[in-house]
């Protein structure tokens, strides 16, 4: 028995030793360092779970995602970025949060917040001005004056009421109201029925959006419809005081490359969603698996994969960040003070809502907003990339998303997506259920050999003529 149990013991050693020589032995006489489907359900599972209650933005819940890709990324053998003791970087933000009781008041009728109203955005103060009645046809071409109060009629078109509430905000209008519709209850919904205000990181003294937004149900628009133009009309709102500053947080993980001078890739996506917000049938919490823990688990796994084989030429900067889904504040406190110069970004591969194939992309293709702006989206398609043009120009996604901001700076910057309208897109059953799995493992796989092509190389991805965006 002590002979026997000796021999095991002394086969376990010899096998523990030589395990990591055979692993690296494999490694190195394969291209291939692969993206197992049961990690990429792994990630979701923790990232999407009712336990982080949708992943708030600056939230507590949203630091407890942040801290579990930092953590992710120390395992994986990354080193903290350039200056940073740590895998986190913090920042403070300014959220207003309003108490959901405005009262709305019309020459002597009041009419409250949730049963009358709904509150779509607001600047967190209260609003006055005089009745003025316009339909969504006539914005851009009637003069409407600041501080006026204007009453939407025809709004159930969302793009073209969108389009008035636009028109109506840059001339100085007070109040915006217009009626319940379908569709831009559906808009609400998006927003995780909550009042949308400014948000912006502490210290940005920039302008705000000034316009009170109602959306009013039909019995009340019916009866502001009769009151005389000229009309006082009001919205008071109550503004939430909290105790302590928030705090939104992005995390990081570098992995350094033999070439100082080779310049930095930069890899990202963001980690917050939307939270708690209106129960649909009975469920509350917005999961956010496909946004943006489907992107969040891209960066995860391509940590994994890159950090794993031999040393690249490039640095890779991997980069998660938070405060997204309320104007991107994250990704900007990243801009604003980026550990590496933003010179020195060679391209930006910023990864949203990859959960799901698009109907009109060729089977397993992730679209590449901007495909047409530069040659990076060809270069990494001709080395493997399942990538290929966005066939939604005229929703503009390549402006909508934390890459637009360093592409703004000047770094070739694109965003890889899947389904770009897909039904769960911020609504509670946005769960690991409805997650492509299948999809998401070969596409996060398709990367791995481009990117280690890309970091390896002395390519340097350029816009094409015209296709940067304006600079700052």
């Amino acid at each position: 028995m002590e002979l026997s149990v000796g021999l095991r013991t002394v086969w376990a050693i010899v096998l523990l030793v030589l395990a990591p020589a055979v692993r690296l032995t494999e490694a190195q006489g394969s291209s291939v360092w692969t993206v197992r489907p049961e990690w990429v359900k792994a990630h979701e599972d923790f990232l999407a779970s009712d336990v982080l209650a949708g992943r708030g933005s600056a939230t507590r819940d949203e630091q407890l995602a942040a801290t579990y890709v930092a953590s992710e990324f120390e395992g994986y053998g990354l080193k903290p970025a350039p200056g940073m003791t740590g895998y986190l970087q913090s920042a403070n933000v300014d959220m207003p949060m309003l108490d959901g009781h405005s009262r709305l008041d019309v020459s002597g009728t009041s009419l409250n917040e949730g049963s009358d109203y709904e509150l779509l955005m607001s600047p967190a103060v209260s609003a006055e001005g005089p009745l003025l009645r316009l339909s969504v046809n006539e914005t851009a071409s009637i003069h409407v004056d600041r501080g006026a109060a204007v009453l939407l009629a025809g709004a159930g078109d969302p793009d073209a009421a969108w389009r008035a509430i636009s028109d109506l905000r840059h001339a100085g209008a007070a109040i915006v109201l217009l009626s319940t519709s379908p569709a831009m209850m559906n808009l609400y919904a998006q927003m995780g029925s909550h009042t949308r205000t400014p948000s912006r990181l502490a210290g940005d003294r920039g302008p705000r959006a000034s316009a009170t937004v109602v959306l009013l149900k039909p019995e009340a628009f019916s009866r502001l419809a009769g009151m005389a133009v000229g009309s006082a009309v009001s919205v008071k709102v109550n503004r939430v005081q909290e105790s302590a500053p928030r705090l939104t947080y992005n995390a990081l993980g570098y992995l350094p490359g033999s070439d100082p001078d080779a310049g930095t890739i930069l890899l990202t996506a963001h980690l917050d969603h939307l939270g708690v917000g209106q129960p649909v049938n009975g469920d509350a919490i917005y999961n956010g698996a496909n946004d943006d823990a489907a992107g969040t688990t891209a960066v995860l796994e391509l940590a994994r994969a890159l950090a794993a084989g031999p040393r690249l030429r490039r640095n890779i900067l991997f980069v998660c960040y938070g405060s997204e889904e309320v104007g991107e504040l994250g990704s900007t406190y990243f801009g604003e003070h980026p550990p590496v110069p933003l010179k020195s970004l060679i391209a930006n591969l910023e990864f949203e809502m990859i959960g799901n194939q698009d109907p009109k992309m060729p089977k397993g293709v992730l679209l590449l907003t901007g495909w047409e702006r530069s040659n990076l989206g060809p270069e990494l398609r001709a080395h493997g990339a399942l990538l290929g043009p966005d066939p939604y120009p005229e929703q503009h996604f390549f402006e909508r998303s934390d890459n637009y901001s360093l592409a703004l700076r000047g770094v070739v910057a694109h965003t890889a997506a899947g389904f770009g309208t897909v039904a769960t897109y911020h609504q509670p059953d946005d769960d690991v259920a409805h997650l492509d799995l299948p999809f998401m493992t070969s596409a996060i796989q398709s990367l791995v050999e481009p990117m280690r092509w890309l970091a390896s190389s002395s390519f340097v991805p350029r816009w094409n003529p015209g296709g940067q965006p304006k600079g700052r």
